[in-house]
């Protein structure tokens, strides 16, 4: 089974970058105007417990980075700058406008991976699985390398508001500060909580966190 999951999970991405294409409306993404591929992507994979077909459905930024020669040729910057724009827009601010929450619980959730599968319940918390891109800490051995290492991320940015509110802007929908990247919209997807997104603010920039040690 997980074999066969694995093999239709590299096949999707396969597709994927296939089938990435200029539609006729503007519109950009894999088989953006081709509807039998649309529907051959659909057809290799179920709905199971919370993993939804949705899951596949992609949105403007989605479609316009699943194409990634034009994405990130000079003929893009335009609509790049867009997409940073709206999704900075749509970033969350704290409610209570308090941006720092334990530093300490920050370090569980950038170390749990769990969530989001088909065996999950809806009801459980979510990790940030931020270990699994990036080094947290200098005494740690094993860690991504996907993202740039955290390690002193609070000595180089700062403890002020700017840094705070930056720091916020990337967790919370990392689109905002760069189009195409592969770091998930923790937030704007509804992977994390507004506390968890606090949580992991402060791991980042306490000082008397491990980052910053």
């Amino acid at each position: 089974m997980r074999k066969r999951i694995a093999y239709l999970s590299g096949l999707a991405a396969g597709l994927l970058v296939a089938g990435a294409v200029h539609a006729a409306d503007g519109s950009w993404g894999p088989g953006a105007d081709d509807a039998a591929f649309q529907a051959m992507l659909k057809s290799g994979f179920r709905e199971a417990g919370i993993a939804k077909l949705s899951r596949l459905e992609q949105d403007a930024t989605q479609a316009f980075c699943s194409d990634p020669k034009f994405a990130e040729s000079k003929e893009a910057a335009g609509k790049r700058a867009e997409i940073e724009a709206a999704n900075l827009a749509s970033i969350k601010w704290p409610s209570d406008g308090k941006f720092l929450g334990d530093f300490k619980e920050g370090e569980k959730i950038a170390q749990s991976g769990r969530g989001l599968t088909s065996t999950d319940k809806a009801d459980q918390v979510n990790g940030g699985n931020c270990y699994n891109c990036h080094q947290i800490s200098k005494t740690e051995i094993s860690y991504g390398t996907i993202g740039p290492s955290l390690t002193g991320y609070g000595k180089l940015k700062g403890n002020s508001e700017q840094a705070q509110r930056e720091t916020w802007s990337k967790i919370w929908n990392s689109k905002s500060v760069n189009a195409c990247s592969n770091m998930p919209r923790g937030g704007h997807m509804g992977i994390l909580t507004e506390q968890q997104v606090k949580d992991l603010v402060a791991l980042l920039l306490d000082p008397d966190s491990p980052v910053n040690k």
